[in-house]
């Protein structure tokens, strides 16, 4: 699902809340190192995000933030925040020449540069979180 979170709307945050959980406290994020990523390069999307990316020649940019149930992709489109929220269950990572995230039939796909090898650990942590949750919830990983 895709959200338009450039103004705070709180029915959708509790809908956000109710897919991928809330925000880890201050604490738990100090004790996993932090919870969100550092900013990503957008190679490619798939149609159904073509939408929130810049079509111009600027760069796209985005970023991960873990959530204890998934994550939120968040995109910048000049003044917008667009953010598109994953259950673990629908998370599927690629990492070839292209670092790749996929659920429901959508994907975007990031430059593999300086910003990826800056995030090697924050995505460590995010398979590390996802493998829990399958554990957790019996589920295939």
């Amino acid at each position: 699902m895709i959200y338009n979170r450039t103004l705070t709307n709180y029915d959708q945050e509790i809908e956000i809340n109710n897919i991928v959980g809330k925000p880890f406290s201050f604490f738990q994020s100090l004790k996993l190192m932090g919870i969100g990523s550092s900013r990503f390069i957008i190679e490619s999307v798939s149609t159904n995000f073509t939408d929130i990316v810049n079509e111009v020649a600027d760069i796209n940019y985005c970023n991960i933030e873990l959530r204890p149930n998934g994550v939120i992709i968040n995109v910048t489109q000049q003044l917008n925040l667009f953010s598109w929220v994953i259950p673990y269950y629908q998370l599927v990572v690629f990492d070839s020449e292209t670092f790749s995230i996929h659920a429901a039939g959508g994907f975007i796909k990031m430059v593999k540069n300086k910003n990826y090898s800056n995030n090697k650990s924050f995505i460590k942590k995010m398979y590390k979180l996802k493998t829990s949750y399958s554990a957790k919830n019996n589920l295939a990983v």
